[in-house]
Parts: structure tokens; C-alpha cells; sequence
């Protein structure tokens, strides 16, 4: 049996999930709790709600109800982090509260991405979520996307503010130099996840980083990969990282990444289909999809190899 992340704690492979919607293009639960079982039993240590979820083409209530679905099919399989940042503190404040009532673990925000706001301001934002859902937040900087990056002063003094309730996750480059910098400002005591769909993990880790959250399609991969970093195992983890990186090399935007995650899960199996909420933006073509299922066929061969 793949040994796994106490639930108590937060580290190691914590999937994002896919929000499948049916033709009627609302969410499927039946086939979102499928995806969940087929996670867990891949071996991932959790799972968390996030960008590539499509919680931006959510409405308020679907967030709220993918978090109810999201904990309910985890059934305490493991840790489920949900994303709840917003345009106002109100409406991230609503939602974590939320995550809290629904079983959460954890929640994760990014900045509003509309605002130009100060640092005391974005410091007020993460601060309040974390106090009143009483749950540890995740810090995420998704400026590489949309939004602001967040300065290393920030993330730091919600480090040594909220102690145990801040956690950060990185997605802007440099990856790497963040993930040391923020380190440095810490003392080495910040808990950073690499969000690059493991990308960057292995640097990531080499510098601190407690885990990763990439997308569920691959978590065949990740999980060894990640094991084989916890093991010292370095030439074990470069074996599977290196065409990890060649599949990601096509997904250079939210929708690319959700439009390459979907696919992969349909073909393997795991979702009835790969419908995304429309407006859309390029996604790649035939061709694309070709390419990316040799790169996944390769890589799976390689995690395949060693068993």
C-alpha cells in the first residue's frame, strides 16, 4: 500500500481536482466523486480545489457546493484544501467560512486580481481569512496567471503573524529564487508547496518545499516522483520529472492547463468528458492533444519501469 500523508497534516502530492460539468454544463457530482476515488487510490495524500478547478467560472453557490463535493467524496481519505480567494474579503471570508463548516482542512486564496492594493491591505485580506474560518490558508501568488506577485516581505510577515495558519504556494518565476528568499526571510520555517504541476519540484525541494499541488491527471506520476525525493532517490526522480516537463511544455495558461488535464483524464478513463465552461480561451489543436498523449505514454512508461 502507497504510504501516505497523515490527514492531520499538509505536504506532500495534494492533487487539484477537475470540476467536471455535464451537457447541461452544470457540475457532475457523480463523475466528481469518481475522479476522487481514482486519486486516492493512485496514492495522492489529498486533494485541493484551485484555479485549473475552474472555480472562476463558478457562481458563488457551485464554489460552495464543489467544496461540499469535494470533502464528501474525500471521506477522510486525506486533507481537501479549498480555494476561496475573491475580489472582496467579504466574499473570500464567505467562503472559507464555508470550507470550514464542509470539513475542510485548509483553504487556499489568491490576491484580488482587479485591485491594486498595498501590502497592508493584501496582509488584512489573508490575515482575516485565516482568523475567522480558523482553518491555515495558503498564500497563493498565481501572478504567473492573473493577478499581482506578492512581495517576499508580504509572505513573510504573514509568516510570522499567523504562524501555523499561513502556508505559501509560489507560481510566478523565478520559482526557485522565491522559494529560497521566502526560506531566508523565515528563518527556514515557511511551508511552501510548488504549484508549477511539478515543473519546478524538484529544485522546489532540493530548497524546503513540503510538497507539491499539481493536477490530479498525472498523480500516477507525481506520487513516485515525489517519493523518490523523500527517499534521496534523485536519479529516480530525474528519470520521471524529465518527461513530466515535456508534457507541461503545452500547458502554458489556465486554459491550456485545464483543457491538457481534462483530456488526459477522459482518455484514461476517469471523467465522461472533457467539457470546459465557455468563453475559452487557444487551447492547442488535434495535433497538441497527439503530442501530449506520446508524452504521457512515455512517461508513463518510465514510471512503469521500476514498479
Amino acid at each position: 500500500m502507497t504510504e501516505r500523508t497523515d490527514p492531520g497534516r499538509l505536504g506532500g502530492v495534494i492533487s487539484v481536482v477537475q470540476t467536471p460539468f455535464d451537457d447541461a454544463d452544470e457540475i457532475d457530482p457523480t463523475a466528481h466523486r469518481r475522479q476522487l476515488d481514482w486519486l486516492f487510490a493512485e496514492g495522492t495524500d489529498g486533494v485541493v480545489t484551485g484555479m485549473v478547478s475552474e472555480v472562476l467560472r463558478l457562481t458563488a453557490d457551485e464554489r460552495d457546493r464543489l467544496a461540499s463535493l469535494t470533502c464528501e467524496a474525500a471521506d477522510g481519505r486525506g486533507p481537501v484544501i479549498v480555494s476561496v480567494g475573491a475580489e472582496s474579503t467579504h466574499t473570500a471570508v464567505r467562503h472559507a467560512r464555508h470550507a470550514a463548516r464542509a470539513g475542510a482542512a485548509a483553504v487556499m486564496a489568491v490576491p484580488p486580481a482587479l485591485t491594486a492594493v498595498g501590502d497592508d491591505d493584501l496582509f488584512g485580506y489573508f490575515a482575516t481569512i485565516a482568523e475567522s474560518s480558523g482553518l491555515p490558508v495558503v498564500v497563493q501568488d498565481a501572478s504567473g496567471y492573473v493577478g499581482r506577485s506578492l512581495s517576499i516581505e508580504l509572505q513573510a510577515r504573514l509568516f510570522w503573524e499567523l504562524g501555523d495558519l499561513a502556508l505559501f504556494k509560489p507560481e510566478s518565476p523565478p520559482i526557485g529564487p522565491k522559494v529560497s528568499a521566502l526560506r531566508k526571510a523565515t528563518d527556514g520555517g515557511a511551508r511552501i508547496f510548488e504549484g508549477t504541476g511539478g515543473l519546478h519540484l524538484i529544485d522546489s525541494f532540493r530548497r524546503g518545499a513540503i510538497g507539491t499541488m499539481p493536477a490530479g491527471d498525472l498523480v500516477w506520476a507525481m506520487v513516485p516522483l515525489w517519493r523518490a525525493l523523500i527517499a534521496g532517490d534523485y536519479d529516480r526522480a530525474y528519470e520521471i520529472g524529465g518527461p513530466l516537463a515535456l508534457v507541461i511544455t503545452h500547458q502554458s495558461s489556465l486554459d491550456t492547463f485545464v483543457s491538457v488535464e481534462k483530456h488526459n483524464l477522459v482518455r484514461q478513463g476517469v471523467l465522461p468528458s472533457a467539457r470546459m465552461r465557455g468563453p475559452v480561451g487557444p487551447i492547442g489543436d488535434e495535433d497538441t492533444l497527439a503530442e501530449v498523449d506520446r508524452l504521457v505514454d512515455r512517461l508513463r512508461a518510465v514510471v512503469e519501469a521500476a514498479g
